[in-house]
């Protein structure tokens, strides 16, 4: 099913629609108003240029070559060479999705006002989206100081140079969109700057690793409900009453879906835990996963300015006919974001593979030793352990933050930035590895399950259980636990329909507490 057009007006872009646009191909429409506005906009630059008032990037150089005046005839072919001269990224190209969010990014934050640039350079920059005309951006290049070297890429394409990708083939700019029945824009003045400038990578890829860290929070309590339905653990941590005494940020929350989880089962009710004092990874899962929470709120206000603001320096004011210096480019509150969020990940995952090591510790569970009602002739499940700890490994490298590195810009006057874009982009590395990890504890849950075999599962667990049935039978004899973990990764976790329910049953959580 086509998913609906998402309209960009420059104020309310959100990251489910710049999921939509970026892995659904939903179709970009510019609001009715954007239009009027860009050439109020305009018109302003143009008579800045005309009146040869000094304007950074409009009359004058760029960077270390701010305070140079530029010929007026000059101007024009000066934004071209604004966008030729940054076009500077290097490494494999970003995957299609991530491209067509920052474009998308990009003309959101055109549209919302302060760019000045040609009205039909946004409109070019949509039809590009529509047409499926993907700039090929190189993967490094942006210090978030603005994502000039990798949008200059996109630039080339705008103009008709570099590389596009265009139904799976690579053509150079002008072939792309010539195939798609596309002019290349004629640039003026302050157009190559719009083009390369703001930080629409690191907002678009961020929107994305957002949306995706939204449906992690949602597996990782499933399957830790599924963990304490196989360990028989112990819930009255998780009583709202406990909770109230020391109300951390998210804790409610996460504690209030993990017991809608387990509603329709017998572990909820008081007294049916076997132990009095569970391991920490499990008697703390609400802590754990409300910092998850909490970060990703933190992400997520972070990230609405920088999808919906205008990044732009220097800024229009078309009220009052000004063109104006501008740090509005600069990211490091979303930097900052991305890094918590990263941590908390990295939190989740340590507690993830925690607690699949106490469900194969007999002394602690009370299940057979590695899940195998075997001797030691046979491993169970202690192999697949191994696995759990290497992508902890891989999680905490890639959890370290980057926001506060050293970093050098152009001389005396960029002398800060951010490294948000590099943030975005291991986000979503670290959060693939997060569910492959939750799947490794999913498919050890599922065994417990068995083995302890409740008289009733929660309705969360009893959901997941069947699907991880569904395609992994129970581990009798050794097997290649690998293969199994993929499957569910694939086919469980990555279901859409597994998800929507998931997040149905967590939904009921809502009324349970106001914590967001």
């Amino acid at each position: 099913m086509t998913p609906p057009a998402v309209v960009v007006d420059g104020r309310t872009l959100s990251p489910a629609d710049v999921a939509a646009v970026a892995w659904h191909g939903a179709r970009v429409v510019l609001a009715d108003a954007v239009i009027p506005l860009l050439e109020r906009e305009r018109a302003v630059v143009e008579s800045i240029v005309d009146r040869q008032v000094p304007a950074y990037g409009v009359t004058t150089g760029l960077g270390s070559r701010s305070s140079y005046a530029l010929p007026r005839e000059e101007l024009a072919r000066f934004s071209v060479r604004t966008v030729r001269g940054r076009a500077n990224a290097v490494g494999g190209p970003l995957p299609i999705p991530v491209v067509r969010a920052a474009v998308l990014a990009r003309v959101n934050g055109i549209a919302g006002g302060g760019s000045g640039v040609r009205p039909e350079v946004a409109r070019l920059l949509i039809d590009m989206l529509n047409a499926r005309v993907h700039p090929v951006i190189p993967e490094v290049g942006s210090i978030g100081a603005s994502d000039l070297c990798q949008m200059a890429h996109v630039g080339l394409v705008v103009i008709g140079e570099g590389h596009a990708e265009v139904s799976g083939q690579i053509l150079d700019g002008a072939a792309a969109l010539r195939r798609a029945g596309l002019t290349p824009a004629q640039l003026g003045p302050k157009d190559g700057a719009v083009l390369c400038g703001a930080s629409p990578l690191a907002a678009g890829h961020g929107a994305l690793a957002l949306h995706e860290a939204a449906a992690a929070v949602t597996l990782a309590q499933a399957v830790a409900a599924l963990t304490f339905e196989g360990f028989r653990a112990n819930t009255s941590p998780l009583d709202p009453r406990v909770l109230r005494l020391r109300p951390a940020p998210g804790q409610s929350r996460a504690a209030a879906e993990l017991l809608a989880l387990l509603a329709g089962g017998e572990l909820a009710a008081p007294g049916s835990g076997r132990r009095v004092q569970d391991p920490i990874s499990l008697r703390c899962t609400a802590q754990v996963h409300g910092s998850l929470h909490a970060a990703l709120d933190f992400a997520a206000a972070a990230l609405e300015p920088e999808l919906n603001g205008c990044g732009d320096n220097p800024v229009v004011l078309a009220d009052t006919n000004e063109i104006l210096s501008s740090g509005n480019f600069h990211t490091p509150a979303l930097a900052l974001a991305f890094d918590t969020l990263a941590l908390a990940v990295a939190q989740t995952a340590a507690v993830s593979a925690a607690r699949m090591q106490r469900l194969l510790d007999s002394a602690v569970s009370g299940l057979p030793a590695n899940l195998s009602v075997y001797g030691p002739e046979r491993s169970g499940f202690a192999p697949l352990a191994k696995t759990a700890q290497a992508l902890v490994a891989e999680i905490r490298a890639g959890s370290a933050p980057v926001c506060a590195d050293p970093r050098y810009g152009a001389d005396a006057v960029e002398d800060d930035s951010t490294n948000a874009s590099l943030g975005a982009r291991r986000l979503t590395a670290i959060l693939t590895r997060l569910t492959q990890l939750l799947a490794v504890e999913a498919v050890a849950a599922a065994q417990a399950v068995d083995l302890a075999a409740p008289a009733a599962l929660g309705q969360g667990p009893q959901l997941l259980h069947r699907a991880i049935r569904d395609v992994v039978p129970h581990l009798d004899d050794d097997w290649p636990g690998g293969m199994d973990v993929n499957r569910v990764v694939d086919q469980v976790l990555g279901s859409a329909e597994v998800q929507r329910e998931l997040g149905a049953l967590i939904g009921q959580a809502s009324g349970l507490t106001s914590e967001r």
